[in-house]
């Protein structure tokens, strides 16, 4: 049974969504304030986290900073905010998705399966290898030289996108539809841009001036690098 944490101080709201997801099976704890959702990150093993962005004590983004920096845990933020900088800056500190406010129970649903689906994604047997990068497959660990380099679920599903297909432009469509791997697309190109740069700020040396993920304009993008298998 998949273990959630719901972090939502509206009481009424918070009571719905821990039904809801109770009755889809999922084991739900639940905290209205960064101190109790911290306290339950902590002493919990936990599968994904639904996170609020206005919170009595602070703010989701900082709580989910936080989070970022003890667990790859997937995050999917529920914000009234719909605007483009608010989505933007969650996806950026590290959350995996989002769902504004007011949201249908169906969608939440999808999102979250979607979530926990790519989180549990991992390719089996090979080692890639390009540049100073390698995946080693069996165990999704990625190096930088003899670096490793944590990546969420979704940065590594769309690395290896693009090193199972190298020299190759992929429209944007086209990895979008493999990154989120289901019918209904929530992802749209703008969350892409968000991870590609997440991804390039860590593989790049110089994420501005990049070597290995290219975009070409008004195409797509492409890995511009040899990969070699093992």
């Amino acid at each position: 049974m998949d273990k959630l944490l719901l972090v939502e101080d509206d009481e009424s709201l918070a009571m719905g969504i821990e039904f809801t997801l109770k009755d889809e099976g999922y084991e739900v704890y639940r905290a209205s304030t960064v101190k109790e959702a911290r306290y339950i990150f902590i002493a919990k093993k936990l599968d994904l986290i639904l996170l609020d962005v206005n919170l009595p004590d602070g703010n989701g983004y900082e709580l989910c900073k936080y989070i970022r920096s003890k667990s790859e845990i997937p995050v999917i933020f529920l914000t009234a905010c719909d605007d483009e900088v608010n989505i933007v800056l969650g996806l950026e500190i590290g959350g995996d998705d989002y769902i504004t406010k007011p949201f249908r129970v169906r969608e939440l649903l999808s999102r979250i399966k979607a979530t926990l689906r790519r989180n549990r994604t991992i390719a089996v047997g090979n080692k890639l290898k390009s540049g100073n990068i390698m995946i080693d497959t069996s165990k999704a660990l990625v190096k930088k030289n003899e670096d490793e380099l944590i990546l969420t679920a979704q940065e590594y599903k769309l690395l290896l996108i693009f090193m199972d297909k190298p020299g190759i432009v992929m429209k944007r469509d086209e990895i979008l539809k493999e990154l989120i791997d289901e019918e209904e697309c929530f992802f749209d190109e703008n969350t892409l841009s968000v991870y590609i740069k997440r991804i390039r700020e860590k593989i790049e040396d110089n994420p501005k001036e990049p070597n290995y993920i290219i975009t070409q304009r008004g195409m797509g993008y492409k890995w511009n690098k040899e990969v070699t298998k093992e």
